[in-house]
């Protein structure tokens, strides 16, 4: 039987969101994508279309793209973290 989490969301992205609100600095992409157990490509999908909907930016010190939430994107892992507590 799924998550009762899975219902709601698609989980690998909400639980990007969440990862990234859990600490406020920068993350990588292949460390991201290890933390929700899925594939740098799968992960680089995802966080171009979270992208797209202004959620995250892309932050590039020299050869390395750091990933951050905008204001956007905090409040939305915010909620997704609520209802993700209720739920169980």
């Amino acid at each position: 039987m799924k998550d009762n989490f899975d219902i709601f969301f698609r989980r690998k992205p909400a639980l990007m969101l969440i990862a990234l609100k859990k600490l406020s600095r920068a993350r990588y992409g292949s460390i991201l994508a290890k933390e929700v157990d899925c594939t740098y490509s799968h992960a680089v999908k995802i966080l171009q279309t979270l992208e797209k909907l202004d959620l995250v930016t892309f932050e590039k010190q020299g050869r390395i793209k750091l990933i951050k939430l905008t204001k956007k994107g905090q409040e939305i892992a915010d909620n997704i973290d609520n209802i993700k507590r209720v739920i169980g």
